[in-house]
């Protein structure tokens, strides 16, 4: 017999094995050989990945930001944009175009047998009144189809007079057909509303209805916009109230100093949001540069013991060369390209004015839903119509009368382009977008060529 080995070491037989050593099954093999291989791959990744050079890395995170940008700025395009079955101008449409209808779920105010729409969703606050030329060319790409016979160019068959428009006897509808425009122009505030959800308010506060007028009895909110009938909806307020008995005997004074109507942020919380779920809510517009220029001529254009030192002062020292002393003391006869200067000014010398204020951050379509959006330039057919709906007395009619400087004419379309000829191109464009939200909003024509 051989010597035995030394101590700690085995023979090893006809099958590969020590004597002594236990006998390994074929999974246990298999495995350990499994675990080895995966032992030196992982070894191999390390030492690859740690011989990479930074700049690998560098490229490796761009090119996964990028593609998160890119996916983000698809996300953004759905949501700006519409798709191409549901444009805009497929959904706003003339009155003789419309085959459907539309139903507002809002009393007191009724109309006739239509489908329902439902509103746009809510939005962030942020009140700039400019509007950038990203969102500008995002909306155009989707535009408003404007009535028949009327050029995106041209003011005057968009926003006439409203002394050729409201008492013109061939111009009218029936109460049908006045129910479809009216629901088509609450739809089209709410696709724009949509569309700029992030630059509009997102909570009610009392500041944000604040030029909301209450009449209680007959369930009515009306928000003033300056220039464009608010002296003669505040007499019709003041007779449906029973402050007066007829529009006629009110005087000026009396409609806007007398505190004769309740404004919605006198209520408390509570109230506010009774009455803005369960009250009809009325807003009336202008075209907005000729609502502008009828402002200018009513504040500057005539003796005002309150616009021409508060405003005229301050604009007639920061914009006139060599204002004379005479000028500068009382701040009278401030020029329209003065007062364009101020109004385009980022640095104003002196602060905003409701009479000159977008229409838009006045009333905040985007926030109230309006149940009536009515135009100054169909005052009279479409006030009276409220007044119907709300069950005003039936002697009670809206009136037409010029409030302030009866024996000026009525600041008309024609008018308005007199006085914007007196600025260049430039100024043109700045005022456009001073006031873009309210021209596609209220779906008003661009009031000059060549404004992008």
């Amino acid at each position: 017999m051989k010597e035995k080995e030394r101590e700690g070491e085995y023979q090893v037989n006809s099958h590969g094995y020590k004597e002594g050593e236990p006998v390994k099954s074929g999974w246990e093999i298999n495995s350990m050989c499994w675990t080895e291989m995966f032992l030196r791959a992982r070894r191999r990744m390390r030492s690859l990945i740690s011989g990479l050079p930074c700049s690998f890395w560098f490229l490796l995170l761009f090119g996964a930001g990028g593609l998160v940008l890119f996916i983000h700025l698809e996300a953004l395009s759905e949501m700006v944009q519409l798709g191409p079955e549901e444009k805009l101008s497929d959904r706003i449409r003339d009155v003789s175009g419309i085959n459907e209808g539309l139903k507002s779920p809002i009393p007191p105010m009724q109309f006739p047998a239509f489908e329902p729409v439902s509103p746009g969703p809510p939005s962030h606050d942020a009140d700039s009144s400019q509007v950038t030329k990203r969102h500008r060319k995002l909306l155009k790409t989707n535009p408003v189809m404007r009535p028949q016979g009327k050029s995106s160019s041209s003011l005057s068959s968009s926003s006439s007079s409203s002394s050729s428009s409201s008492t013109d006897p061939s111009f009218s509808q029936s109460p049908l057909d006045l129910s479809r425009v009216l629901e088509a122009r609450r739809r089209l505030v709410r696709e724009i509303c949509a569309k700029y959800k992030t630059k509009v308010p997102q909570n009610i506060t009392p500041q944000r209805v604040s030029r909301i007028f209450v009449e209680d009895k007959h369930k009515i909110l009306y928000c003033e916009v300056p220039k464009a009938g608010c002296s003669n909806w505040k007499r019709v307020l003041m007779v449906l109230s029973g402050v007066a008995n007829n529009v006629t005997a009110i005087k000026h004074n009396a409609v806007h100093y007398g505190n004769h109507i309740r404004q919605l942020d006198s209520y408390n919380r509570e109230g506010i949001a009774y009455r803005l779920q369960n009250y009809t809510k009325v807003l009336f517009l202008r075209e907005p540069l000729e609502r502008l220029v009828s402002a200018y001529r009513d504040k500057f254009e005539n003796p005002n013991h309150y616009y021409h030192p508060v405003f005229g002062r301050p604009i007639i020292a920061r914009y006139r060369l060599n204002a004379s002393k005479e000028a500068l003391r009382t701040g009278s006869g401030v020029t329209f390209p003065e007062f364009m200067q101020y109004l385009l000014d980022v640095h104003k010398p002196v602060g905003m004015d409701i009479h000159w204020m977008p229409a838009n951050h006045l009333c905040h379509p985007c926030l109230v839903d309006y149940d009536f959006i009515g135009k100054f330039e169909t005052m009279g057919e479409e006030a009276n119509f409220v007044l119907q709906r709300i069950g005003a007395p039936a002697n009670l009619n809206f009136p037409s009368f010029k409030d302030r400087s009866p024996s000026s004419e009525r600041t008309s379309s024609k008018i308005m382009q007199q006085y914007f000829a007196q600025l260049n191109a430039g100024d043109l464009q700045r005022a456009y977008d001073f006031y873009y939200m309210d021209y596609q909003m209220f779906n008003y024509s661009k009031p000059f060529h060549d404004l992008y």
